[in-house]
């Protein structure tokens, strides 16, 4: 009877521990698939940058393709094509997206049409969280890259619609600590 009381206990013991590790292993596997689906979006958009300036809320002014100014309050704001229209709505294939941090959450917005109005209200994506900082670096030469988008010195009819030849992303994650991913974009 003792020995059949200690091989239940075992048996009850291993389980236990089998059953942790699933639950840790699942934890661990839901937030790569949440990272890799994060790169795989922030890629997609920036593959697919479309040189088109959008107005903004009243119409007076345009903001740039790609934008890194915080003046929109987005880390990164960008036009881009490749929108599907499978049963063809009245709008572009063309899409305005950012992307910002909000308490550790990196959040991607989409508009529903590109040059802003008062109403016009972006949805948004909880893509990551434990996210404690995201950088862009933009290589316009050989090894020429710059911390912001537009670049400043350039005057306003071409900074409107220029693009990087590649973007930089480094994501800091408070678990994985430093990712960084190069993305050529699209000539």
């Amino acid at each position: 009877m003792a020995v059949f009381a200690v091989l239940a206990a075992f048996s009850y013991g291993t389980l236990s521990q089998t059953l942790l590790s699933a639950e840790i292993l699942n934890e661990r596997m839901d937030r790569l698939q949440a990272l890799q689906r994060t790169m795989r979006m922030l890629n997609d958009d920036l593959q697919q940058l479309a040189p088109r300036a959008v107005r903004d809320e009243l119409g007076d002014n345009f903001r740039p393709a790609l934008d890194t100014g915080f003046q929109s309050g987005f880390a990164l704001e960008l036009t881009r094509g490749g929108w599907n229209n499978p049963i063809v709505l009245p709008r572009s294939t063309l899409q305005r997206v950012g992307y910002r941090i909000e308490e550790e959450e990196l959040t991607r917005y989409h508009w529903y049409s590109l040059d802003r109005t008062l109403n016009n209200e972006p949805a948004s994506l909880l893509l990551l969280d434990g996210v404690e900082g995201i950088e862009f670096r933009f290589l316009m030469g050989e090894d020429d890259f710059s911390d912001q988008w537009p670049l400043p010195d350039r005057p306003q009819e071409l900074s409107l619609r220029e693009r990087p030849r590649a973007v930089e992303v480094t994501l800091l994650l408070a678990d994985e600590g430093e990712i960084r991913r190069l993305i050529e974009i699209t000539p």
